[in-house]
């Protein structure tokens, strides 16, 4: 879906990864003030997190899509479609290259700019809306939405309304985005740097888990879907790390004599 203004053709698909972006430097900026770190570096982090999260982004959904792209080169640049994991990759990459440049802390970054991360999913996802993508499998429920029939996967061209994944991913995100922000607050002083971060993987990965059960058409490794053993792996990985960083060690009290009490 796109509309005109003047001699531009406008896509919404853009429209609302722009306005994700926007959310996401804007929850950063408000962050980085309220943890005493410079807010300007955001703007020239995004010089490089931005583009480098864009390639990654496109990178993934390539490969997740290889037998259309094989099929259609033509297509791979300049088309639409990217991957989140491949997004939150190349932005990484870019946030280790920025923060080892400027020495600044790289795990305090990136729980800086989590919360603002898993909210732009949640807006950029109904870009996923107006283009007709990201549906589930057919469904007769009051919120399965129409699906055109140019839009429908080969073998599912007789059925009208679909599950509406993009709507479950993004009300889910926005949740996550909540719990961060309220979390980097109630846990304060409890937290360490990275924590945040830990946390959204561990969210986003059971969120991903749960919802690629819904779809038809996935990337798959030993038949399993490739985004599940990503999810998988974030989340049990963010778990044990968190766990260990936060276990207690067991203190041992001895008496005068040297001996354990």
């Amino acid at each position: 879906m796109s509309f005109q203004i003047g001699p531009f053709n406008i896509h919404m698909y853009g429209v609302m990864l722009a306005l994700g972006a926007l959310a996401a430097i804007l929850v950063a900026y408000i962050e980085a003030r309220r943890r005493g770190e410079n807010p300007d570096h955001l703007f020239n982090m995004a010089l490089i997190v931005i583009p480098l999260g864009v390639i990654g982004a496109r990178l993934y959904h390539v490969i997740d899509q290889w037998s259309f792209y094989s099929a259609n080169p033509g297509k791979i640049i300049g088309g639409e479609g990217l991957g989140i994991f491949g997004a939150v990759a190349g932005g990484l990459l870019g946030l280790i290259i920025y923060t080892g440049w400027k020495k600044l802390n790289l795990l305090r970054w990136c729980d800086i700019l989590a919360p603002g991360l898993i909210l732009a999913q949640g807006i950029g996802r109904w870009g996923n809306f107006f283009n007709q993508e990201l549906y589930g499998y057919p469904t007769s429920l009051p919120w399965g939405i129409p699906i055109d029939p140019a839009h429908r996967l080969p073998g599912f061209e007789q059925y009208t309304h679909f599950h509406p994944l993009f709507l479950y991913e993004s009300i889910l995100d926005i949740a996550g985005f909540a719990f961060l922000m309220i979390a980097g607050r109630k846990l304060r002083d409890r937290l360490k740097n990275g924590d945040i971060m830990l946390l959204y993987f561990i969210w986003y990965g059971v969120v991903r888990f749960i919802l690629e059960g819904f779809k038809i058409e996935v990337w798959t490794i030993g038949g399993i879907p490739t985004a599940r053993w990503i999810s998988g792996a974030l989340v049990i990985g963010s778990a044990v790390v968190l766990w260990l960083r936060h276990r207690k060690k067991n203190t041992v009290v001895t008496g005068a004599d040297g001996s354990a009490v």
